[in-house]
């Protein structure tokens, strides 16, 4: 009976924690050195599904979706042209993070989207069960 509810509930929290993700890649979009020397790499989230979730995966603690973990993008870093700035090489070029804002807002979207739809499954949810609720009174 509670299963809808562990379902959405751990989509809202994977795409909880994709959106704190996108918010750090879109707040490094212009940090050119990090703790390693380097620009800031964009991470990504990777999900697992349960892959036989069932109402006794809930009671024993499993849930449908998690967070497996993060990833650094491995696409090369944005190289411009820039002699003024202090990370520059000899021949003035710089090393920009490899973010591209308007991914990170498409991104972005699309998590806010996937978290309001677990939102109005979990209501649904909810509804149907005071619903069910009533007609046994």
């Amino acid at each position: 009976m509670f299963t809808t509810f562990a379902v959405s509930a751990s989509g809202m929290e994977a795409q909880r924690i994709r959106l704190n993700a996108i918010s750090s890649n879109l707040a490094n979009v212009n940090t050119t050195r990090g703790t390693n020397g380097e620009p800031y790499r964009r991470r990504d989230v990777v999900f697992e599904a349960m892959p036989s979730f069932s109402s006794g995966a809930v009671d024993s603690g499993l849930i449908p979706v998690k967070v497996k973990g993060f990833i650094k993008d491995t696409r090369p870093f944005t190289v411009i042209y820039n002699p003024g700035h202090s990370d520059a090489d000899k021949e003035g070029y710089l090393k920009m993070p490899n973010v591209n804002p308007i991914e990170e807002m498409i991104n972005m979207v699309s998590a806010v989207r996937a978290y309001d739809a677990n939102a109005a499954a979990f209501k649904s949810s909810k509804e149907m069960m005071n619903k069910a609720l009533e007609i046994g009174r």
